[in-house]
């Protein structure tokens, strides 16, 4: 593209923009809202909210799947807190982090309703299907919390399981590096960046994208999985406008 063009290019509004994907599940680890075992760090909400917001503002349909790793990890060899327990305790963590993005998106006049498997009092609704359809319908982003509800399943499984439900074009996996490599790239600096790789080569390779139990709900509905960089600036806009960002994964 030439310098004439690209100015041309810069002046189009967003709104004239043609995008990729009509609905989208982005799944946002605990760490991307505070660091491990912090708590909530507010600039990273702002962060966040700002990233989302030019793609909601295109009418996307947008289902944010919430982990809760920057409240708890739980005990790793299971003698502090039993394993199940440790669980339970992890899927109230993201109770919590829905609830301050929820309010934190209504906050700057985006509506937004927090959902989990289970209700809770006056504060979060228990889904369902005609409740993610009417929220969408209402222009809603949705939340979801809570995990699957039940211990020893990851928020990979529960965001794989929300987009089959809610029939979505693809999982934004939001991550801290560019995507997914053909080997460690900490260990190895020559590891390679693949950008479009399919569902079974993946499997072939061993290749970390997220849980296999995810893994294989996305494969058997071919939904497909995008894995970014949402520390980048715009990222989460360009993939979802269908620009080569981080590593596509499709049948």
């Amino acid at each position: 593209m030439n310098a004439r063009n690209s100015i041309i290019f810069s002046q189009i509004p967003l709104i004239l923009l043609k995008m990729e994907y009509k609905r989208i599940v982005l799944k946002l680890s605990g760490e991307s809202l505070g660091k491990d075992g912090d708590g909530i760090d507010f600039s990273s909400i702002e962060q966040i909210i700002n990233e989302i917001k030019p793609v909601y503002k295109k009418g996307i349909s947008i289902g944010i799947v919430t982990g809760g790793g920057n409240i708890w990890r739980g005990a790793v060899d299971g003698t502090q807190i039993d394993r199940t327990a440790a669980d339970y305790v992890g899927i109230l963590a993201t109770l919590v982090n829905g609830m301050v993005l929820g309010e934190g998106f209504k906050a700057r006049g985006i509506p937004a309703i927090v959902f989990s498997p289970f209700k809770v009092n006056n504060f979060i609704e228990q889904f369902t299907q005609e409740k993610i359809k009417n929220a969408w319908k209402n222009k809603n982003i949705v939340i979801m919390t809570g995990g699957t509800g039940r211990p020893h399943f990851t928020t990979d499984t529960a965001s794989a399981i929300f987009a089959v439900e809610s029939k979505a074009d693809a999982i934004f996996k939001a991550t801290t590096v560019s995507g997914v490599y053909d080997d460690d790239p900490n260990k190895n600096p020559d590891a390679k960046l693949l950008k479009k790789v399919s569902f079974d080569e993946v499997i072939n390779k061993n290749l970390k994208v997220m849980d296999m139990a995810a893994f294989s709900l996305c494969r058997q509905h071919k939904i497909k999985i995008v894995v970014f960089d949402f520390n980048k600036k715009g990222n989460i806009f360009k993939a979802v406008s269908g620009e080569s960002v981080g590593s596509l994964i499709h049948n």
